[in-house]
């Protein structure tokens, strides 16, 4: 499937006595894409173009012109990145369409720690709804792990106080 771009660029390399693995490496590619692109498996994208007319001192009209099939293409490749770019504007919407999920995680947390045994068990809760798409994403672990710390020394400290027995000796001075 040769066609006429493959032709000229082959050709244009040849008129410059331009090896194919120089052009590769003056492009930066590897030497297999350029023998793609003189067989007609594949075609350069358009950064690749610019570059192989300027270093061909080809103009895109001249390297494009009657080439039919590669017009297609790209007509086909723009019509493709719009529906990507489209299809990915729909996700972001769906991502995003809480953006105050963040915050909302982060009170929860706060004020889950004014009560310890609750402080305890709500920050878990917290960090599994907890996503990277949240706006405090790490904050919200570092907060959840520091309440549930002080919700744990608080909830020993009503245990201690009132379940376990008092070690404390009072004397009576005469």
């Amino acid at each position: 499937m040769i066609n006429s771009l493959s032709v000229k660029l082959k050709e244009a390399r040849l008129n410059h006595g331009y090896s194919q693995n120089e052009v590769s490496t003056i492009l930066h590619i590897s030497r297999q894409s350029i023998s793609k692109w003189e067989n007609g498996r594949t075609y350069p994208d358009i950064d690749n173009l610019l570059m192989l007319s300027d270093l061909y001192e080809i103009s895109l009209d001249d390297l494009m012109k009657s080439d039919e099939s590669i017009k297609a293409n790209y007509a086909n490749n723009n019509q493709e990145i719009i529906d990507k770019r489209r299809t990915q504007t729909r996700v972001n919407d769906e991502l995003y369409q809480n953006s105050n999920e963040g915050l909302m995680l982060v009170v929860l947390s706060l004020v889950s720690a004014i009560v310890p045994p609750i402080g305890v068990i709500l920050p878990i809760y917290v960090m599994w709804r907890n996503t990277k798409y949240n706006s405090l994403y790490k904050m919200i672990y570092l907060i959840s792990i520091v309440v549930m710390l002080v919700s744990l020394w608080g909830t020993w400290i009503i245990i201690s106080d009132n379940l376990l027995p008092s070690h404390t000796e009072v004397y009576r001075i005469n």
